[in-house]
This record gives structure tokens, sequence and C-alpha cells, in this order.
């Protein structure tokens, strides 16, 4: 019996303008051809038709079908951007409003109204596509204030927390109503972004059941963060997966904030599976030891290697690291077949 499914691939970074990166039937053969037997899907109109999906159970069943003639299955809606969109600070105003329709740039509280919207129809369309658990960010407020020069005011963060708790709770009970996980991607630029802030933003949506993590080991390692024991932590509440790479390799130039530089030239950046230093055989490992049921998707993201290199080399580093679990002990082989009465006599205890 294997629990983790896969492999699959997260399709953001393989869109495209031309064939077959264009439309959703297209990069589900492009997937299949390469092994893989699951997508991650965006919430772009480019690939679905999200209200549409949230409200027709034809359109979904139609959608799963056309997926299923090319031995493929969507794993999760990813609504990123979407969910980048709940809480901006003023600061990034500028840069996100590229994440949202045209006609909302500018005006940053239509903007987010629509970017609640469009999550909760995830949620909806998540359940009728049959889907457990969804992919997305939290948002941000207090990223600005990441590092305490100028000293932070007290109460900041805690307020910060605060609102993204409120803007966040009903969105949560959407999911909740729909039967479906809602898992945050732990990201720097996040304000969920390590195990302490997500224990601060669990704390204030009270413990809710819906909220979840996408565990990414990438952001970790640029983190320095220890990854396994990430999971030793917070296992039960991880319910989705990226399989993406990275290394960090510090000089007494640069360190992990990077000196505004490229990708190519930071001391942490993310590569091509295998081609990073992320434990994959411990995490592989952590998550069967865990019973983790989920999907294993790889995100694609690197410096250095061709897109479609990356994603060739993708399904079969995925497929080979995903543990079959076993049905028995190992020792079961050397088992004495003694009965209770035996057990009590080597024990030096009395026949009852």
């Amino acid at each position: 019996m294997t629990a983790m499914k896969g492999p699959a691939i997260f399709l953001a970074q393989f869109m495209g303008d031309s064939a077959p990166f264009d439309t959703l039937e297209g990069l589900a053969k492009w997937a299949a051809d390469l092994g893989y037997v699951g997508i991650q899907i965006p919430c772009d109109s480019r690939l679905i038709d999200l209200k549409r999906a949230a409200e027709s159970q034809d359109y979904c069943d139609d959608l799963k079908g056309m997926l299923a003639r090319h031995g493929i299955e969507p794993t999760e809606l990813s609504t990123h951007l979407q969910g980048q969109l709940v809480a901006v600070h003023p600061a990034y105003d500028t840069l996100f409003d590229g994440f949202a329709p045209p006609e909302l740039r500018g005006k940053p509280v239509e903007r987010q109204a629509w970017a609640v919207e469009q999550v909760k129809l995830a949620a909806r369309a998540s359940a009728r596509l049959g889907l457990s658990a969804h992919a997305t960010f939290s948002g941000a407020l207090a990223w600005p204030y990441v590092y305490p020069w100028p000293q932070r005011p007290a109460g900041l963060v805690e307020e910060a927390f605060a609102e993204l708790a409120r803007r966040w709770i009903p969105i949560l009970d959407v999911f909740e109503e729909a039967g479906v996980d809602c898992a945050y991607e732990i990201h720097p630029g996040e304000d969920i972004h390590d195990g302490a802030t997500w224990e601060r933003f669990l704390d204030a949506v009270g413990g809710h059941p819906r909220a979840r993590i996408l565990f990414d080991p990438s952001h970790y390692v640029l983190q320095q963060l220890d990854y396994l024991d990430f999971i030793d932590r917070y296992h039960d509440r991880i319910s989705c997966f990226h399989v993406k790479d990275a290394e960090f390799n510090p000089t007494g130039r640069s360190g992990v904030y990077g000196g505004y530089q490229s990708w190519v030239d930071r001391a942490g950046r993310f590569r091509s599976l295998g081609d990073g230093q992320v434990d994959f055989v411990g995490i592989f490992s952590k998550m069967a030891q865990y019973g983790y049921s989920g999907w294993a998707v790889l995100e694609w993201e690197c410096a250095l290697k061709h897109p479609e290199d990356g994603a060739r080399e993708g399904a079969p580093f995925i497929r080979d690291h995903i543990i079959r679990l076993t049905e028995h002990a190992f020792d079961d082989f050397a088992a004495s077949g003694v009965d209770r009465g035996a057990i009590r006599a080597v024990l030096g205890l009395s026949a009852e």
C-alpha cells in the first residue's frame, strides 16, 4: 500500500502562450507524457473558470473527465496570488496590483474583496472536484517589520495577526462548509513564514480545523530552519507537499538576506530536484512515518536549469522517493508464536 500519492506537478511555472503550455488539456498531456499522474492547478482563467467550477458539477465532471483521458488527476487548486491579496501592506500595493484584474488595480479595498471571494470560490470548486485540500498564501501585513529595527511598537505584531485572522476566519469557515483543508504555504514574504508565525496565526484563528500547512522545504533551507524537525512538530497540520529543492552557501559577503542580488548570485537559491541540498530521503521518511496521504507535487524553480529539463527529471525523482508502506513488521519472520500464558511465564508471573 502507498499512502502518499504522486508524482504530480504544479503548473504555475509552466504556463505559457504557446502549445502545449497554453491550455489545461495541453499541459495535462505534457505532464502525463513526462510520467506525472497529477497536476496542481492555479486558479487562472486560462486554465479554469473558477466561478463556474464553484457552481457547476457538470463543468467539474467534464474537467476531471478530460484529465482522466490523459491519465491525470487534479491534486489541488491553488490561489497563491489571490491569497496574497487577502492581506497586503500598502508598501506593496503597486507590486501586487499585477495579481488582480486590471479594473481593480489602484483600488486596494476592492482588490481585497475580490481576492476573498476568489478564495471562497476555490473552496467550493475544490469540493465539486472531489479534492481534500487547497493551496494558498496568507498574505502579509507585518512583513515590512520582520527585522526588529527600527524597534517595533508594542502590540504591532499582535494586531497584525489579529487582523489577518479576522480576514481569514470567514474564508476558513467556507472551507469547513466545503469539507476542504486550506493549506498555507509557509513562505518568506507572508506573515506565516515559519513555525513561530504559524503557531501565532493558528492561535489567532482559534485552532480552526481547516487551517493547514503546505510544506515546502526549499523555503526553510533559505531561512536556515530545520525542516525535518518542522515535520515532527506540525505533521498533524500538513495537508499539501511541494517537492522543491534549494541550497544555501553563505560567504563572508552574503548570507540569508541576499544583498539585493539576483537569484543566481544569492547564497540561498532554489534548484531543480536533486541539484540542491534538501534531504529528501529524510523528508519522505518522515512523511511516511506520520502517515501523510496527500500528493507529492513538484514545484519547479531554479536559477540555472531549463524548466522543461527540471520537469522531465522531477517525475522519476519523486516516484523513486515515495515510500510504499509495509503491511507487516520487518521482524515478523522471527515471531515466537507464544500465547499469553507463556508470556506470563516468561515474565515470572503465575498463570491466571
